[in-house]
């Protein structure tokens, strides 16, 4: 074969390529929004001196405002009385619930359709996840919500 074929197949190749993964989902912008948020004890306003730690992921479907969310956490002082996301604040400050958890048992898992206003917070970093023990009703460990 030469050169000029070569080239046609490799050409051939690359798009056949792009088109396969562009219709995967895998190139080209997505409508998914990515969070996370390491939970700890300093991150609490006021901070306290417990051990517990956890990690808050979510996703947000930006065309219909799906939230899905995940938080796991071990190591606390207590069993957890409540978790739930805060808002809008940003880290330091505190703010009221705005999703509350069905349960708060690591791992929490769960999905909730989003106001236009709550998922503008969320997106612009002013939603926190939180645990709250028996210990500490304020709020154990803390996480900012941050934009992968």
């Amino acid at each position: 074969m030469n050169r000029y074929g070569t080239f046609l197949r490799a050409s051939l190749l690359a798009g056949v390529t792009t088109v396969a993964l562009a219709g995967c989902g895998m190139m080209g912008s997505s409508n998914t929004a990515s969070f996370s948020g390491a939970m700890n004890a300093a991150s609490e306003v006021p901070p306290n001196m417990t051990r517990g730690s956890g990690m808050a992921q979510a996703w947000l479907n930006k065309d219909t405002n799906v939230l899905k969310y995940k938080i796991t956490y071990e190591g606390l002082s207590g069993p957890a009385t409540a978790a739930h996301f805060h808002g809008p604040a940003t880290a330091g400050v505190n703010a009221g619930v705005v999703l509350p958890f069905a349960n708060a048992a690591s791992p929490i898992e769960g999905q909730a359709t989003l106001t236009t206003s709550q998922a503008a917070d969320l997106m612009a970093g002013r939603w926190y996840a939180n645990i709250h023990t028996a210990a500490n009703p304020g709020g154990e460990i803390r996480g900012q919500m941050l934009p992968k």
